[in-house]
């Protein structure tokens, strides 16, 4: 067995269907699409979401809620998480949120909250903080630094 003997497995692939080849392929002539309308022209067709002239779905269910375009969406990481993964003395910033799978993506920053207990000294830079989190930080004898 080698790279030269690789095939796919049997039945995994189909041969594509082959429109308009003559009569005595199942498919000539009008190749599938029937006798003439709008679905047997060049380019014809409707557009996703067409009802035939029906109002559509998408108008027709009402409009709710708000998106703001200036929202900032902060990646969430809880004191819990530095208390099982960090060194007491330790300085956690971005790349150690990262090293450490805390974070996968940073959008508009990192934002630590209070959820659980930290008894370690730790020095955490991140983007934001919540109140709860800072109180446990500096009780621990740490400091939140906001970067």
């Amino acid at each position: 067995m080698d790279l030269s003997n690789l095939r796919p497995a049997i039945g995994s692939t189909k041969n594509r269907k082959r429109l308009g080849r003559g009569p005595g392929s199942g498919n000539g002539k009008t190749a599938g699409k029937g006798h003439k309308g709008q679905n047997a022209r060049s380019g014809g067709g409707v557009k996703p979401g067409f009802e035939g002239g029906q109002m559509p779905l998408q108008r027709r269910l009402p409009k709710r809620g708000f998106k703001s375009l200036n929202k900032k969406v902060y990646a969430l990481v809880n004191l819990r998480d530095l208390q099982e993964l960090f060194e007491a003395g330790s300085v956690v910033d971005i790349e150690a949120f990262g090293q450490n799978g805390l974070v996968n993506k940073v959008y508009d920053g990192i934002k630590v909250l209070g959820d659980g207990d930290l008894n370690k000294a730790l020095t955490v830079k991140a983007h934001k903080f919540s109140q709860s989190a800072v109180a446990k930080i500096e009780a621990a004898g740490g400091k939140a630094e906001v970067i």
